[in-house]
């Protein structure tokens, strides 16, 4: 469930920078920092070239958290 005021977002992980943080990119170029939330992390690793759903907040788009259900679960 999305929290009030979110924005969904897919994107393309290009680079991981540990188990549960990497760069992705979005449509319009961008490039935003995402994260697991800590339930996710037995989930399974991030790799690059794979597609995710961020959860971003209007008031920062330089980070996003990835959305597990409709990502990869």
């Amino acid at each position: 469930m999305l929290r009030d005021g979110a924005i969904q977002v897919e994107g393309e992980i290009v680079e991981v920078l540990g188990p549960k943080i990497c760069w992705v990119v979005l449509p319009n170029g961008h490039r935003v920092l995402g994260h697991l939330p800590a339930r996710a992390l037995a989930a399974g690793r991030l790799n690059p070239g794979e597609r995710v759903v961020l959860e971003m907040s209007p008031f920062d788009f330089s980070k996003g958290r990835i959305r597990m259900e409709e990502s990869r679960i």
